[in-house]
């Protein structure tokens, strides 16, 4: 196993799992489970806050861990296995790699594995117009919220949760125009973090954001045709990734490499065949994970107001149900973008307050 960064390089802040989410690792790997169970923060709500409007929706279970002491206990399970990772060792080659009979690409959104073969793979990155900054902060957050400012910069959105008891992820996403008008292009890091500040004072109350690496960026759709090529297989980011508002990107990473191990298991002496089984088996669970967070990509940008640049992408009765004089707009919305919520009405409520 080579690894590009040192053991304890991470960035960003916090990983949110849901509880359904962590149901596989109970499964597949209790050990795994019981080392990073204890050092959970969870909850059983959502929210979403917008124009003034706070609408609390149970029945969502959720965990959530600091990056870093994920990172640490990972380590120490793969080191309780056996296993002793190569840190700050870059592959720049996978010539240097020519004697493996799997090379296992879980090199991220940026994976040489996947450019290397890139055109076996039908490989496709596109990136979405909105941008977003992911920051830290002391303040502490009792539920996975969404909130919403409109300000005359534009629409700003602020997905935060906690993952410790005093801290909590914050991040930031703002659409092309607001990125323009605010010039969070010119901004440094510092001064793009005191803008949101500003803007998100209230949900904030008092308390600052903390960066690290908190640069604007968009998001990469990442796609891969094939998922592997001769020798290669790719997981994780490397093969596809998950927006943020879904918090899936590291559990479907989890889940790729266990479904992986499980075909490697079964046809052990064909590594073509255990190949096409992984893909066979994972497929439809990331193309269904895909579809879900498109849905909830549209939610953002119909409750920001962006109808006009958005036709088409959600339904009609959507739009209607978004503007200000009908009851409930925001719990309409969800339920008409979250099947899970439609689905399963009778134990979950939305309210208002």
């Amino acid at each position: 196993m080579f690894e590009q960064n040192a053991a304890n390089a991470t960035f960003g802040f916090g990983v949110v799992f849901s509880d359904k989410a962590l149901d596989f690792l109970r499964e597949d790997d209790p050990q795994t489970y019981a080392a990073i169970a204890p050092h959970m923060e969870s909850w059983n709500d959502i929210t979403l806050v917008h124009r003034g409007e706070r609408v609390v929706i149970d029945g969502f279970g959720f965990a959530a861990i600091g990056r870093l002491t994920l990172l640490q206990l990972l380590q120490a399970r793969a080191a309780s296995v056996g296993v002793d990772p190569a840190y700050r060792r870059t592959i720049e080659n996978l010539d240097d790699l020519s004697e493996a009979d799997l090379v296992i690409g879980a090199d991220g959104v940026n994976s040489l594995v996947r450019r290397s073969h890139a055109g076996e793979l039908g490989s496709t990155i596109r990136l979405m117009t909105n941008r977003f900054a992911w920051f830290g902060t002391t303040k502490r957050f009792e539920t996975l919220t969404q909130t919403f400012i409109e300000t005359e910069l534009g629409c700003f959105n602020a997905h935060h949760y906690r993952y410790a008891p005093e801290l909590s992820t914050f991040i930031v996403e703002v659409d092309e125009s607001t990125f323009s008008r605010a010039g969070l292009a010119r901004l440094e890091q510092a001064e793009g973090g005191r803008l949101c500040e500003k803007v998100f004072a209230t949900t904030l109350d008092g308390h600052s954001l903390i960066s690290n690496n908190s640069i604007w960026r968009q998001f990469p759709v990442v796609h891969n045709e094939k998922w592997s090529a001769r020798s290669c297989v790719l997981i994780g980011d490397a093969l596809h990734t998950a927006h943020f508002s879904i918090g899936s990107g590291t559990r479907l990473a989890m889940e790729d490499a266990i479904a992986l191990d499980k075909a490697l298991a079964v046809s052990a002496s064909n590594i073509p065949a255990a190949l096409q089984g992984f893909e066979a088996a994972r497929r439809p669970i990331l193309e269904k994970a895909g579809r879900r967070s498109q849905r909830q990509r549209d939610l953002v940008r119909a409750i920001c107001g962006a109808h006009a640049t958005c036709a088409g992408r959600f339904r009609h009765e959507l739009y209607h149900a978004l503007r200000p004089h009908r009851p409930g707009p925001l719990a309409q919305a969800f339920a008409a973008l979250c099947p899970a919520f439609r689905t399963n009405a009778r134990s979950r409520r939305a309210t208002a307050g």
